[in-house]
């Protein structure tokens, strides 16, 4: 087990096209951390360097009190679980996960101890004959985790192990896959870019935005606080709802403009540091908006989309020109063409610049 950090990591290619600007950040022994961002934001890249895949080009990064920008991944003590298992079709499940000791040249007793004991937390030992084609797509999945346990690293690197296992047993892993981390108190990176394996997992998140870390924070810090509208419309699901508005009454509340309709003001509990009159987008989540008689927010429904417990509604507050969603009880009834009443707890409203797109704070 180790501490992880990362000094001003960067990545470019070709000394021109920068995909890392500079991640600084410390990794506590035993944390979990995930990494997660849309396709293309860096996340595996910046994995990769952590695993010694991808040279660094600037920066460094640290496992326990070793700088490893030039060591071999071999030699970082790390293990990690890939994305496509990369298991070995003519080798059984045992010589599949005893491989990596074998070449590092392990008695065949410590051996044989490693992939039973790993075996048996990943309930495999009525499978250790069989060879990969006939596993499942969960049970090969936990073999690939079982040759990174065997290791016994400092470290345990995922690269989206998940992203090939239909949606049950998805969640069935992901369980999985936390509690080994509690039992194990292994330090783990984990990158994914689905927001809900990130929120259930992590004990803290790196949100990434185009090689940038936009905000790290434990889920519900990142999911309350969020850094930018970048951070609130990617975490969340269904993402958060942005309506164009502006500051006023002396900072104290915010008008949501809709041409051609009434204003709408909505408090605020603290004053905002914006200056009245300055532009906002104002964020609602889904499931914040209240149903209430006399609300604020007249809503005109669009689209329906029954979910069971929830339904989501679809459509427009008013003469504003943007979509709206807003999770309701499934057992509600609501029609197309109906017009539903919301109100918002002022602490739920979130406030960001219009220009930047970061969040402002209060006064």
């Amino acid at each position: 087990m180790a501490q992880v950090t990362l000094r001003g990591v960067k990545k470019t290619y070709d000394n021109k096209v920068a995909v890392i600007h500079g991640i600084d950040m410390e990794i506590a022994d035993g944390e979990f951390i995930v990494i997660v961002g849309p396709s293309g934001c860096g996340k595996s890249t910046l994995l990769r360097m952590v695993a010694g895949l991808e040279k660094i080009s600037g920066g460094e990064v640290s496992i326990g009190k070793r700088m490893v920008n030039h060591l071999e991944p071999k030699d970082r003590d790390i293990a990690m679980v890939f994305q496509n298992y990369a298991l070995y079709p003519h080798m059984t499940v045992f010589d599949n996960m005893a491989y990596g000791l074998k070449i590092r040249k392990f008695a065949k007793p410590e051996i044989d101890l490693r992939v039973r004991k790993a075996a048996r937390m990943l309930e495999l030992e009525a499978l250790l004959q069989r060879r990969p084609r006939q596993l499942s797509g969960g049970q090969r999945q936990r073999v690939a985790m079982g040759r990174a346990l065997v290791r016994e690293p400092a470290v345990f690197l995922f690269d989206e192990p998940l992203s090939n296992l239909d949606a049950k047993l998805r969640v069935q892993m992901r369980l999985e896959i936390k509690r080994l981390q509690r039992e194990l108190g292994v330090t783990s990176i984990y990158v994914t870019h689905d927001q809900v394996e990130a929120m259930t997992l992590a004990d803290r998140l790196i949100v990434m935005n185009a090689g940038i870390a936009e905000q790290i924070g434990t889920p519900m810090d990142v999911y309350d606080n969020p850094a930018s509208v970048f951070v609130a419309g990617f975490i969340g699901s269904p993402a958060m709802n942005f309506l164009a508005g502006k500051v006023s009454e002396g900072s104290r509340a915010v008008e949501l403009t809709a041409p051609g309709g009434a204003p709408v003001i909505l408090k605020l509990n603290t004053p905002t540091s914006a200056a009245a009159g300055a532009p906002v987008a104002v964020g609602l989540r889904p499931e914040h908006l209240l149903p209430r008689p006399d609300g604020p927010l007249e809503f005109d429904i669009e689209l329906a989309e029954p979910l069971g417990a929830d339904t989501l509604l679809h459509g427009r507050f008013g003469a504003a020109r943007e979509m709206v969603t807003v999770r309701q009880d499934g057992h509600v009834r609501a029609q197309l063409g109906e017009k539903l009443r919301y109100a918002i707890d002022p602490a739920r409203l979130h406030l960001f610049d219009s220009e930047s797109g970061r969040r402002l704070p209060d006064a």
